[in-house]
């Protein structure tokens, strides 16, 4: 993409979004797309943030996160604030994503033996109802 504006229509197929999708992370003050009358351009620096929201998202960040993040962008430092928020985020948000994986592990292991439990016993109550 160029540094030159683009319409909403170019934003949404540039990032599988809806324009729905746009005008809420507007009102959410997370983009801030040009405004010309009616029409919403956007520049270099939304498609940048709406990459990282996006990104965000996908690793179940919570849009006050994101904003916060996004927030703490400053060129001068060479987003090194940034940069250590959102790792100190993200390795907080990686062990719970491990937790949620080991109980779903857990108990899909639990179903599978609850199912292979009930298919011995369906086909042993079969094998006895046709032998009487």
């Amino acid at each position: 993409m160029t540094d030159e504006l683009i319409g909403i229509r170019e934003m949404c197929d540039a990032f599988d979004v809806t324009p729905r999708t746009l005008r809420f992370y507007e009102t959410k003050e997370l983009l801030s797309p040009v405004r010309i009358g009616q029409k919403r351009l956007f520049t270099r620096r939304d498609r940048a943030r709406l990459k990282l929201i996006l990104r965000g998202k996908r690793f179940g960040f919570s849009l006050e996160e994101i904003r916060q993040l996004l927030d703490l962008y400053d060129p001068r430092d060479q987003q090194l604030t940034q940069l250590k928020k959102t790792y100190e985020i993200a390795k907080a948000r990686l062990a719970d994503m491990v937790a949620r994986r080991e109980a779903l592990d857990e108990a899909i292991e639990d179903l599978e033996d609850q199912l292979k439990w009930g298919e011995e016993t369906i086909n042993s109550l079969t094998q006895k109802q046709k032998s009487a």
